[in-house]
């Protein structure tokens, strides 16, 4: 790696988490990402970009607006489509000790892509295995483990609040995908977590799928 021998180096995950000869075994998979840093704060000097193969479920494209919204059946789905999504943003905000933001645009200016709808809010934000992990198919907000966390790890069930203000539309982990798909072609998840000072992005696309 060109490192002179008086020089101090660290490794650490994506999360920014040091590897030490105490969690080499919890932190160091196949597959996992490694970043070799002058210091665990390091700022980025450009983008680093890796491939998240998994076997996406034939459900996630084949029924996207039929499955999951069959409650909605004789009725215009999207309004449960867009509460999957919401859900996303509520269970993110649900621990915020201030102001809970959730903005929903709808974009129709071709000069900056195909229109899309977005959702924007100010929660807490997902480290790049938690995004990981949002991509996978029937994987419960309760069932996530270690290192390879959810969106929603630790999630704790929130005290009786009215039903808007609740996140459990997406109990078991399957909506967020089939909602996106049933709006459109490809999902773009950007997001930084609140004590990191990078920025995560996901993209997933019926194309690669």
């Amino acid at each position: 790696f060109g490192i002179a021998t008086d020089e101090n180096f660290v490794i650490t995950t994506t999360n920014r988490k040091e590897i030490t000869e105490d969690n080499f075994s919890e932190l160091v998979q196949d597959g996992v990402t490694l970043y070799l840093l002058q210091s665990v704060d390091q700022m980025l000097v450009l983008a680093t970009k890796e491939r998240i193969d998994f076997l996406p479920h034939y459900d996630t494209l084949v029924k996207s607006g039929m499955y999951e919204y069959y409650a909605s059946e004789g009725q215009n789905p999207l309004p449960f489509a867009l509460a999957e999504l919401i859900d996303n943003s509520l269970s993110a905000t649900s621990q915020n000790t201030g102001i809970r933001s959730i903005q929903i645009k709808l974009l129709f200016d071709d000069s900056q892509g195909k229109p899309a709808v977005a959702v924007i809010d100010n929660g807490s934000g997902m480290t790049s295995k938690q995004l990981n992990n949002w991509a996978v198919y029937r994987l419960s907000k309760f069932t996530r483990q270690g290192d390879f966390e959810s969106d929603h790890s630790g999630y704790v069930r929130p005290l009786p609040v009215p039903r808007s203000l609740n996140s459990d539309i997406s109990y078991f982990g399957v909506g967020g995908k089939q909602a996106v798909f049933f709006v459109g072609q490809s999902a773009r998840m950007i997001s930084k977590p609140a004590e990191s000072q990078d920025v995560h992005e996901l993209v997933l696309s019926k194309e690669d799928f």
